[in-house]
């Protein structure tokens, strides 16, 4: 059920990305008064599909994107069969350079569009949930946070010698502002001060919780329980709280996780909460350390919700948006010095049908957040001037804009093939990236 899960949820997320992207490139080809050949989902071959006027709408068998050939245009087709006549007023070879430009830049136009509406929408709708805290509820254990020397109960007074007050604050000093820098951090413990250095390796994905800390007041909140599995056999409900595994307490559903797993094929205490009722039994995860459950971590302290005017929900929108580049050139940069690794950074379909899935278990708002934060990365991946990409194609034209001579077809459809090559092999080394860590 999980793996179909997944599956399910991934089709949906690439596929409204991926429709989406190449809406764009149609539309604009349309309106500039282009004939589009075929609107793909996938690269070629191509599998299926059906011709409705001059288009053919259909599925290809290299599922790694999707592409609109253009007539007149050299694209992930390698189609040169209009080389062989003279450029027609449908072509896109024969349009002026600002409704060319205008076609290639149209699908990452629509992507940052379509994060601008959710983004925006999200905030009008559920304004903005203020943690009210700044202590340490846990550290994921080996993390770089825990071995910098914050612990739980820490309270967090400044950062890098700014005052926080709530959670955010903590979030965005950490996570976005001092990105790939040394961070310093003075906590609260026993009464003292104390500071702690946190160099710039304070990301890792692995922990799938934003530098390895979660706030005080939050519990293990179980989102639903598979039949016939450990877990409904011992009792467990969806709603119910999960408070300690072997007597250890637990605040974070990694926690949970991370116990269960250890406990592959042993016996398990468990005991949870159900209103105010509290429970305890024993159980024997699977061998592959499940007990068959889908959990999240829930805040349950002070905080505070502030609402949005629909323009103010825009300005916010857009903030969000603007984080994305910031966060993406931030993250490069730590590539490029060596403190996060390469391998580190990059995730496949695996990834995303984890994350897509477990964002959408959260609720439709999580799953929303997480397809606009995607839609973000492929409108900057897209852009980028690499062959075979959007920015590549943009890149062939500003270099022809400039220097008043078309690039010669025989090596535009080099680069392509050159670019192509690449895409398949770094799309090969993040699914091998995903299955090696998966």
């Amino acid at each position: 059920m999980e793996i179909l899960n997944m599956i399910f949820y991934t089709a949906i997320t690439l596929g409204i990305l991926i429709v989406i992207h190449e809406l764009g490139h149609f539309l604009a080809a349309k309106l500039t008064g282009m004939r589009v050949d075929r609107f793909s989902i996938g690269f070629p071959p191509r599998a299926f599909g059906k011709k409705i006027g001059d288009t053919d709408y259909c599925i290809s068998w290299i599922p790694i994107g999707g592409y609109v050939k253009i007539a007149g245009m050299i694209d992930e087709s390698f189609d040169t069969e209009f080389l062989h006549r003279e450029p027609q007023s449908w072509e896109f070879r024969a349009k002026p350079m600002w409704a060319r430009m205008s076609v290639i830049s149209a699908g990452v136009i629509m992507n940052v569009l379509l994060a601008v509406v959710i983004f925006w929408g999200i905030k009008y709708v559920s304004g903005k949930f203020v943690i009210e805290t700044t202590e340490v509820g846990y550290v994921v254990e080996g993390s770089v946070a825990e071995k910098a020397g914050i612990r739980s109960g820490d309270k967090i007074i400044t950062i890098n010698d700014k005052p926080v007050y709530d959670w955010e604050e903590i979030q965005r000093l950490i996570y976005f502002e001092h990105l790939g820098r040394n961070i310093i951090i003075t906590v609260e413990r026993a009464g003292r001060q104390k500071n702690i250095v946190l160099p710039p390796k304070v990301i890792t994905d692995r922990t799938e919780i934003p530098f390895d800390i979660v706030e005080a007041h939050t519990v293990a909140l179980i989102l639903d329980v598979q039949p016939d599995k450990p877990a409904a056999k011992l009792g467990l409900k969806t709603g119910d709280v999960i408070l300690s595994l072997n007597d250890i307490p637990v605040r974070a559903h990694l926690q949970v996780i991370k116990i269960v797993r250890s406990h592959a094929g042993k016996q398990l205490k468990v005991t949870w909460r159900r209103d105010e009722q509290v429970y305890s039994g024993i159980t024997t995860p699977t061998d592959s350390g499940r007990i068959g459950t889908g959990i999240t971590t829930r805040y349950t302290g002070p905080f505070r919700q502030i609402k949005y005017s629909v323009i103010q929900a825009l300005v916010a929108g857009l903030e969000q948006v603007v984080e994305a580049p910031i966060l993406f050139i931030a993250s490069v940069r730590q590539i490029i010095a060596g403190t996060v690794s390469f391998k580190d950074s990059f995730g496949g379909p695996i990834k995303i049908a984890q994350f897509a899935t477990r964002s959408a278990e959260y609720g439709i708002l999580s799953y929303l957040f997480f397809l606009g934060q995607l839609s973000m990365m492929l409108a900057i991946l897209n852009i980028l001037p690499i062959p075979a990409l959007d920015g590549g194609h943009l890149i062939m034209l500003i270099y022809e804009k400039i220097f008043r001579r078309e690039i010669p077809h025989n090596v535009k459809l080099a680069i392509q093939q050159v670019g192509f090559i690449l895409l398949l092999a770094f799309m090969a080394f993040i699914i091998y990236n995903d299955i090696s860590s998966f």
